[in-house]
C-alpha cells in the first residue's frame, strides 16, 4: 500500500512524496508537485509490481546528482578532449540546488528553475544548451551504462531557449587590405596568421597547434591530427598558403606559430581597432574562408573535406554567400 505525504523539496518548495513498501521489492519513493501525480505514479508502480513487469529505481533514488556527476567525471569526462571545459559545467550543477537531490526526484520543472538562474546571470542561449546537454547525457549514461533502467530523463522535458541566427559577418570593401596593413604595423605573426586563416578555413586552435612535421610540402597538404570533432583531416594548401609558410622562420620547438589561441584573438582584436574595423572576430575569418570556397565552385562535400564540418547543417551556418558574387554564375 502506498503512502503519500508532503515534504520540503528542491528550491524550498513543498512537494508530495509517494512511498511504496511491498514484500519482495526494494522500497520505492518519488516526489511530485501535486498529490494526484503522486497517486497516479504509485498506482502504476503497484500495478507493474503485481504484473511482474516492474523495474526498480532504488539505485537512482539513492544516488544524488552530485554523486552521479562525480562518477561521470571519472568515467566519461576523462575520455573527452573538452574535459577541462566540461568540469566547470559539472561543478556548477553540483553547486546548484539540484546537486543534493536524488536522480529520480529531479523533474523538468526543477531544471528549468535552476537554469533560469543561470540565464539571469547573463548566460547566452548557447551556454544554456550546453549545460542542459551535459545534464541530459548524465541521465542517459545512468540509464544505459549504470543499470538505472527505470530512470527517466527530465532534461528531455525542458524547453530550450531559441538560438540566435548564425553570424553572417564577412569582409567587405577594403577591410582585408586594411587588416593586413594594420597587422604589419602591429608586428609579430598575426598578419601571416590572418592570411593563413582565410586561405585554409582552419579553426583558431588548429592554427595554434600546427607543427612543421605535419606539413607535406610535396603533396601541398597539412595534416590536422586533432580537431574539434575528433576526426583528423588533411587540409589542401593553396599557393598563397604555401607562400605564408615560405615566409616563416623554423622554430626550435617544432611549432609553426608561437601564439596561443587566446593570444591570436587578442592580437586580432587590436589589429581591428588599429584599422578602424568593427564587428569582426577572428572566427569570422573561418566564415569568410568557407564562403570563398563555395564561391570558387567547390561542392559541399569538397568544402566539408577542407573545413572539417561533419554535417551540411553545420556547414550552412558557416557559409554566407554574397548575391553580388553569384551573379556571374547565373549567366
Amino acid at each position: 500500500m502506498a503512502t503519500i505525504r508532503k515534504r520540503p523539496g528542491p528550491n524550498g518548495r513543498l512537494v508530495w512524496q509517494a512511498q511504496i513498501i511491498k514484500k519482495g521489492f526494494d522500497k520505492q519513493y518519488r516526489t511530485f508537485d501535486t498529490k494526484n501525480e503522486a497517486l497516479r505514479w504509485a498506482t502504476a508502480i503497484e500495478r507493474d509490481m503485481n504484473a511482474g513487469s516492474f523495474v526498480s529505481t532504488s539505485e537512482s533514488e539513492n544516488t544524488t546528482l552530485s554523486e552521479a556527476l562525480d562518477r561521470y567525471v571519472t568515467e566519461i569526462s576523462a575520455t573527452k578532449k573538452s574535459a577541462n571545459r566540461e568540469i566547470y559545467t559539472i561543478r556548477w550543477w553540483q553547486a546548484s540546488s539540484l546537486g543534493s537531490c536524488s536522480l529520480a526526484s529531479i523533474r523538468g520543472k526543477d531544471i528549468t528553475t535552476v537554469l533560469a538562474l543561470k540565464t539571469a546571470e547573463g548566460a547566452a542561449p548557447h551556454t544554456i544548451h550546453l549545460y542542459l546537454a551535459l545534464l541530459s547525457h548524465v541521465f542517459t549514461v545512468a540509464r544505459k551504462r549504470w543499470g538505472m533502467e527505470g530512470l527517466s530523463n527530465p532534461a528531455e522535458l525542458v524547453h530550450k531557449p531559441r538560438l540566435p541566427q548564425g553570424r553572417d559577418r564577412r569582409l567587405v570593401d577594403d577591410e582585408l587590405p586594411r587588416l593586413l596593413t594594420a597587422s604589419l604595423a602591429y608586428g609579430g605573426e598575426i598578419g601571416p596568421i590572418i592570411t593563413w586563416a582565410i586561405e585554409t578555413a582552419m579553426r583558431r586552435s588548429e592554427i595554434a597547434g600546427m607543427r612543421w612535421e605535419h606539413v607535406d610540402r610535396k603533396a601541398r597538404v597539412l595534416l590536422v591530427p586533432e580537431t574539434k570533432n575528433g576526426t583528423p583531416r588533411r587540409v589542401p594548401l593553396s599557393s598563397a598558403a604555401l607562400g605564408v609558410l615560405d615566409g616563416l622562420p623554423r622554430r626550435i620547438d617544432g611549432h609553426v606559430w608561437g601564439m596561443r589561441p587566446d593570444s591570436i584573438s587578442q592580437a586580432f582584436e587590436r589589429v581591428c581597432e588599429k584599422s578602424g574595423i568593427e564587428g569582426l572576430t577572428f572566427h569570422d575569418l573561418r566564415h569568410e574562408a568557407t564562403s570563398r570556397l563555395f564561391e570558387k565552385g567547390l561542392n559541399p562535400m569538397q568544402v566539408a573535406a577542407i573545413t572539417g564540418h561533419k554535417t551540411l547543417q553545420m556547414l550552412k551556418r558557416y557559409t554566407h554567400l554574397r548575391a553580388e558574387d553569384l551573379v556571374t554564375l547565373l549567366g
